[in-house]
């Protein structure tokens, strides 16, 4: 894919200054805060950095960013000064063991958070990374690390890419506090207690933050510090024993709730990691407010060529934060929470309205909703009172009784979007729960009648049962009515549309037998897709405590996990069995289940006798 070169320059001045000079033409001789990231620059809602660096100067603060700095290279994290309060530090959108390589451990070729697609400008761990150059370059201001990465590895956690366990990010990286989760409430309190001259040792009280203390202290302290707080395990033992570790994960996820959730200790070798129950989550009004802060939506002037990962959200719109789905590959539930916040209907027609303003919008709108796009304005009558379940998912096996599924509000908002003057699409391209969908046949007529782009994107992720069931996942029959419903609906409005079905491969409780009933599937219902990938443990998702342990942390049951890199690929080529590239792994797989059945050449084979044969396809 070819990134041009930008043809028009913003104006450098609306957005956070990120050299001396830019922060001069604002008026200052220095700044408040410096945020540090491993992405570009781009000043959109839908990127951390920007969300977190216009908060703090809406609250007054003088803010600056150092992006994807050179991490050799100590100049070049003193382009902007010293901080007069601290550096806030972040690996990106993402973390950067899963920026930098793919699921089978090889490095990228590219990295939609960097200027033309470019790979390599950003450290493999770089949370830990950026926060030993800011300590070497200016050792007395404080380190305080948030984003994906740093949240996600707060407590001692599987690593994937070195195959061991390793210790809570905060032990491992010079920094003085962690802001986990959503953290627009943590910064600001963090920023006003160092704005008072509160020193960066003694902010030990704000929820969503996690803080260390040594063992001295940690022996003279505690009692007083198991107060409202429950020890897991600790590293040392979580390290060489699973069914602890598994012990310790599912400790940390039924704690996850601002309401009934408490503090967690987790004792290390050198230090004793401190985590404050979570922060609560934005009222409406504050989700308005900061969505409605003056983003450019643009990438920082001084970059010469394009961000993708703009092109791909740039006129979408972020309607809710939070998922009851609680898929266990996903980390959402546990970064943003399993509740739903909503954002008003004005304040998202306001934004849309702003759309109008922006160079190169031509009426569309291409994402509405995000990652749980039909969650908007959903609801539980227990969630204020007595948070979120601590032994129930919300909407698996089936949806709870007292869970408001109703999409009467999305379905107003939808029908008021497409109304307004200039706004000629609005398209929800992927995100749609379909076993929620399921419940509203109003909003699934809405949706293929007005909102859906000749494609809509949705994530059986399998076909077998038993794998949905680990993933926490609608079974393939709740696919199949939905698939149903939505071809009769397309019909009867006289439209060619189409579903795009996500896949995985090797997702814990996933076999070789399972990944061929799978492509058994495929083969007779003519679902072949080109969208798959194989399953990457990521911090802090159950998926990835299974594929450590082989437990499942909420049974304490053995489960099957494909842990080779032989078999992963054997089960990625599954599902793609009919190109050529995969014909030695697909026949491999099916010699070792006992399946050359399906080597041949009649209709129901997978691959034909011969290297290359086309099985009559």
């Amino acid at each position: 894919m070819k990134h041009t070169k930008n043809r028009r320059k913003a104006d450098s001045s609306k957005f956070l200054p990120m050299s001396l000079e830019e922060a001069k033409q604002k008026g200052w001789d220095e700044l408040d805060i410096i945020i540090v990231t491993g992405d570009a620059y781009v000043d959109h809602p839908g990127f951390g950095t920007s969300i977190i660096g216009r908060v703090l100067e809406d609250a007054g603060y003088r803010v600056g960013v150092i992006a994807q700095p050179k991490w050799d290279d100590p100049e070049d994290f003193k382009k902007l000064g010293k901080p007069r309060l601290f550096f806030a530090i972040s690996a990106g959108n993402t973390d950067s063991m899963v920026s930098n390589y793919t699921p089978s451990k090889r490095l990228r070729h590219d990295d939609t958070y960097s200027p033309g697609n470019k790979a390599g400008l950003r450290p493999n761990r770089a949370t830990i990374v950026y926060s030993n150059r800011l300590k070497e370059t200016y050792p007395d201001t404080p380190r305080v690390i948030g984003g994906i990465e740093a949240s996600l590895r707060r407590f001692a956690q599987y690593d994937y890419w070195s195959d061991k366990v390793r210790q809570s990010i905060l032990a491992d990286a010079p920094a003085d506090l962690i802001v986990y989760g959503m953290g627009e409430l943590q910064i600001l309190e963090i920023a006003d207690k160092l704005n008072k001259g509160i020193p960066v040792s003694d902010i030990t009280d704000i929820d969503g933050t996690v803080w260390k203390t040594d063992i001295k202290s940690w022996k003279e302290k505690h009692e007083e510090l198991l107060k409202d707080r429950i020890e897991i395990p600790p590293y040392i033992e979580v390290s060489k024993n699973k069914e602890l570790y598994a012990k310790a994960f599912k400790m940390v996820f039924e704690e996850q709730d601002h309401i009934r959730g408490h503090g967690i200790i987790q004792v290390h070798p050198k230090t004793v990691v401190i985590q404050n129950k979570p922060m609560r989550p934005l009222t409406q009004d504050e989700l308005d407010h900061v969505y409605e802060l003056p983003f450019t939506r643009e990438t920082h002037p001084s970059y010469d060529e394009v961000v993708p990962a703009l092109d791909l959200v740039k006129f979408s719109i972020n309607t809710h934060r939070g998922c009851f789905g609680a898929c266990s590959f996903c980390a959402i539930a546990l970064h943003q929470g399993r509740m739903i916040r909503s954002r008003s209907i004005d304040s998202i027609l306001r934004e849309a309205e702003g759309f109008r303003e922006i160079k190169g919008f031509k009426g569309t709108i291409n994402g509405l909703g995000g990652p749980s796009a039909n969650m908007y304005g959903m609801d539980c009558k227990n969630w204020n009172e007595k948070g979120v379940c601590k032994d129930k998912i919300c909407i698996y096996p089936k949806a709870c009784p007292s869970l408001d599924t109703s999409h009467k509000k999305l379905i107003e908002l939808m029908r008021r979007l497409r109304n307004l003057p200039d706004i000629k699409k609005v398209f929800v391209g992927y995100g749609v729960r379909y076993d929620l969908a399921l419940l509203d046949e109003e909003y699934m007529e809405e949706l293929c009648a007005h909102h859906v782009s000749g494609q809509l994107k949705v994530a059986p992720e399998h076909y077998c049962d038993s794998v949905t069931d680990v993933m926490k996942k609608p079974d393939r029959e709740v696919f199949e009515r939905f698939e149903h419903k939505y071809k009769e609906i397309n019909k009867k409005l006289g439209k060619d549309q189409y579903l795009v079905a996500f896949l995985m491969s090797s997702h814990p409780g996933c076999t070789l037998n399972d990944m061929i009933e799978t492509a058994e599937y495929i083969r007779d219902t003519g679902r072949y897709t080109r969208q798959v990938q194989d399953f990457t443990p990521t911090p802090m998702t159950s998926a990835t405590c299974m594929f450590h342990t082989g437990l499942d942390p909420f049974t304490g049951k053995k489960i099957y996990v494909a842990t080779s890199q032989k078999e992963k690929s054997i089960q990625r080529a599954m599902l793609h069995y009919k190109e050529p590239a995969n014909y030695n792994l697909v026949y491999e797989g099916l010699k070792r289940s006992n399946r050359l059945d399906l080597v041949g050449n009649s209709w129901n084979c997978l691959i034909g006798r011969k290297k290359g044969g086309n099985n009559g396809w």
